[in-house]
């Protein structure tokens, strides 16, 4: 007994001649004889008598009726739920993002990637790039959003979305705030609020105090960007920030921004994903989703 039979069946017992059934389903007569046939042989009973050249349930044809039309029904459900994960998405999406491209980056994205893929599950942990980086070996995430260094990623595609450099990031009273270009001979006594140890945006100031000669005065080590960005309003210290996470701050006046002196090394946030051959379904639209978006 197979599906086709009994979709057979079923219109076969709605239609009640061979003829009107082959029309409906679109197929032959024969092809319709031969489907009941089979389906009567598997079960061992006679389904239909025929009657002055229509066909009558049997009392076996009527009880099997009901089973026949919630098997059906199940299939097309079945086959409804499986055409959703094909052609619209459905299914988790495993995404990892670090603090900054999570916070101030990824939502407008993914408010839109939910909106043309309702059916799609975001599932989104969000940590230090490094520790994203290794879920992503694990495959514990499918893709991640995270902001990196240039450098060499031998395993994974790396697709640049945008710049997230390093901004200087002083109080608006502080003595530096009123000059567009500040030296880094200027910074030499200055008191320094950071990031914790291991993250992207660490790895950054320390390179570029290191390359710029700058032995800095680190007066605390703080683990979330709005926390450094509410110190430094305070007048605690100056902190080096990605420039997106104090958009609105400088636009508000509440922070002085201003570019990196010195030699700087190049941040961006980036889309990454194992190389291999097959990725998840929804994996794959969100990487095709952001590629179009961002014309990379």
């Amino acid at each position: 007994m197979n599906v086709q039979q009994l979709k057979v069946f079923l219109k076969a017992a709605a239609s009640r001649t061979i003829s009107d059934a082959a029309e409906e389903l679109g197929l032959k007569q024969p092809t319709v004889t031969f489907h009941l046939k089979k389906l009567e042989d598997t079960l061992g009973v006679e389904l239909f008598r025929k009657r002055s050249g229509r066909l009558r349930l049997s009392e076996a044809g009527e009880d099997l009726l009901p089973y026949a039309r919630k098997i059906a029904a199940m299939m097309d459900e079945a086959q409804r739920l499986m055409s959703e994960y094909r052609d619209q998405g459905r299914g988790k999406l495993r995404l990892g993002a670090s603090y900054t491209p999570a916070t101030y980056f990824l939502p407008a994205y993914l408010a839109e990637f939910q909106m043309k893929f309702p059916l799609t599950l975001p599932l989104l942990t969000v940590k230090q790039a490094s520790d994203v980086l290794a879920m992503l070996h694990r495959y514990e995430v499918d893709v991640a959003v995270v902001s990196l260094p240039d450098g060499p990623y031998p395993e994974l595609h790396v697709i640049k979305l945008a710049d997230d450099g390093l901004k200087l990031v002083l109080p608006p009273r502080h003595r530096l705030a009123g000059r567009q270009n500040v030296a880094v001979s200027d910074l030499a006594d200055e008191p320094f609020l950071v990031h914790e140890a291991g993250s992207t945006s660490r790895e950054l100031a320390e390179h570029w105090a290191r390359e710029n000669g700058l032995r800095w005065n680190v007066r605390m080590e703080l683990g979330a960007v709005e926390t450094i960005k509410e110190a430094v309003k305070h007048g605690m210290g100056i902190g080096l920030l990605p420039g997106r996470s104090v958009l609105r701050e400088a636009a508000d006046g509440d922070l002085a921004v201003r570019e990196l002196p010195g030699k700087v090394r190049p941040r961006t946030i980036s889309l990454v994903y194992r190389k291999e051959d097959s990725l998840a379904s929804q994996a794959s639209r969100f990487i095709a989703f952001m590629r179009a978006k961002l014309d990379v």
